[in-house]
């Protein structure tokens, strides 16, 4: 089965509709799938639900969507830095769902572990917990968070081989993975596709299983870095 598709609106072709509810890895600006992204804004579709850490920047990552107005609701946990996405909250115009951060890494790989809910501490006594489900385990008040099952999962990695096996880099790593395994289809950008057999088997941080198409989106930017020069001291 040939995973690696030319384009990353190709490796989209026909998983896109509207209503969607899409899990997207990265962590701030670092292991965001922005060329997935920019396809996605590309198509038009609209009324998406988007499962992040993060909404991106005001023109970086799904802060390009919230720009065209095709996110109707952001399930998150660090939202700032990105005015647009404050200017549409406090207007109505968007549906925020705050999800503790560790919660939030949890409810992915709940999804992709086939795990409906699950009871964690996180939560209790505030705003997080109202309307849901609370009960005891050893004389201690835990609440009931839902897994999230996803449409579509849409991951940047660093290396994968042709059948789909990924190794991310560093931070990236910390939401691609429980994003990659909670949705129904999973398309990854990478920066490099090696041979099959080239990666250390005990280095691979997600099996191809996971893992439905590919796409090479290289090369990148390094949004978050900057060139800083001075004078060179005379002798």
């Amino acid at each position: 089965m040939n995973k690696i598709y030319p384009s990353a609106s190709a490796a989209l072709d026909g998983l896109l509709k509207d209503g969607l509810l899409i899990a997207a890895g990265g962590f701030g600006l670092c292991g965001i799938p922005e060329r997935l992204l920019d396809a996605v804004r590309d198509s038009g579709v609209k009324d998406l639900t988007f499962a992040s850490n993060n909404a991106g920047i005001d023109n970086e990552g799904i802060g390009k969507l919230l720009r065209t107005k095709q996110v109707s609701k952001m399930i998150s946990s660090y939202v700032g830095e990105n005015k647009e996405f404050e200017r549409q909250f406090l207007s109505g115009e968007l549906e925020v769902e705050f999800c503790p951060q560790g919660t939030l890494a949890e409810r992915m790989r709940a999804g992709g572990a086939g795990i409906p809910g699950f009871y964690t501490k996180t939560g209790v006594g505030t705003q997080i917990a109202e309307g849901k489900e609370v009960k005891t385990f050893r004389g201690e008040e835990y609440i009931l968070e839902e897994g999230i099952f996803a449409d579509l999962s849409l991951v940047k990695a660093w290396k994968a081989d042709e059948t789909g096996n990924v190794v991310f880099r560093k931070t990236a790593r910390n939401f691609n993975v429980p994003a990659a395994t909670c949705g129904k289809v999973c398309v990854v950008e990478v920066e490099e596709i090696v041979p099959t057999g080239s990666l250390d088997p005990d280095g691979i941080h997600l099996p191809g299983v996971f893992v439905q198409r590919l796409v090479l989106g290289a090369p990148y930017d390094k949004k978050i870095e900057f060139t800083t020069t001075r004078e060179r001291e005379t002798a």
